[in-house]
């Protein structure tokens, strides 16, 4: 954790929403001039999609099911960690970008699904922004979750994040359904191992929970709106959080333990408005007084 040069990670399995997570923090970022680093979790992967294709199916012939995005073979855990030292430490550090499709690959001249070179990040940023898959990460070799001065865990229940990657890869990346069933089997000890334990080092967790039937994921024809959802937001450390503000600000919220405020669905962004704006701004003024006792 650093004063000077801190560190805000969004984290959370692939389809569970982290990236709405993300664009309300931008608008923070904009409203409150904020500076920030962006940092896209993907851009961690170790391999690029036609060499990651060929290795699933190389582990495949050797009788690996489970070879996945998840796990630490095929990221970078090492290259994240010294990313997030670097920049607690001195605000700086290398980035790239993982090219999702066409319009992302179009600028760069190159095929979607590959990497661009490695930079040196912008210089005076106010803080770093992750945003993926591996932001509280733990592992025997590396510590990523240490370095965060605020770690968000985005965990909708795990059917609604079936639904939600299902809804994506099919109506967006042109996946079928039978494929990506078969993504999310083949994830499926990596996420109990890499990706489920994060969530005890978050700060503040954000679960969205259907109150409609969601018990067959793979047959839903649309995502659970807001509306037809709660969120649940529990807090490592309720202390300082102003929950009587909070709860008359948010009409028809409620707590449900003492660390655990509960949303209406179509209110999380606004909870996270309330919540993590005055987190900004502390962490900007710890920041200006930590500068200017240089």
């Amino acid at each position: 954790m650093s004063e000077r040069h801190p560190i805000i990670a969004i984290t959370g399995s692939s389809g569970a929403g982290t990236s709405s997570v993300t664009r309300t923090f931008e608008n923070i970022f904009r409203r409150e001039n904020v500076r920030a680093a962006v940092i896209e979790g993907d851009s961690f992967h170790r391999y690029d999609r036609k060499e990651m294709r060929a290795r699933q199916a190389a582990a495949e012939n050797e009788g690996n099911k489970h070879f996945s995005h998840f796990g630490p073979e095929n990221n970078l855990f090492p290259e994240l960690e010294q990313l997030f030292r670097s920049y607690s430490e001195v605000g700086n550090g290398k980035r790239r970008k993982y090219l999702h499709d066409p319009v992302e690959a179009a600028p760069y001249k190159q095929e979607p699904g590959t990497f661009t070179d490695w930079e040196d990040l912008p210089e005076n940023t106010d803080l770093l922004f992750y945003e993926g898959l591996h932001g509280a990460v733990k592992t025997p070799e590396v510590d990523v979750a240490r370095y965060p001065d605020l770690l968000i865990g985005v965990v909708p229940v795990i059917n609604l994040e079936w639904i939600q990657k299902l809804w994506r890869d099919k109506h967006v990346r042109g996946y079928s359904a039978e494929a990506v069933t078969d993504t999310i089997l083949r994830r499926m000890p990596d996420y109990v191992h890499y990706i489920c334990p994060q969530f005890a080092h978050t700060h503040v967790n954000f679960q969205r929970v259907p109150v409609v039937d969601t018990s067959n994921p793979f047959i839903s024809r649309d995502i659970p709106s807001p509306d037809e959802s709660i969120c649940v937001i529990r807090f490592a450390n309720p202390k300082g959080i102003d929950f009587p503000y909070l709860l008359s600000m948010i009409d028809d919220s409620f707590m449900s333990r003492a660390n655990t405020i509960v949303v209406p669905g179509g209110k999380m962004e606004l909870a996270m408005q309330l919540i993590f704006t005055p987190f900004i701004w502390r962490m900007m003024e710890r920041r200006k007084r930590a500068l200017g006792a240089l």
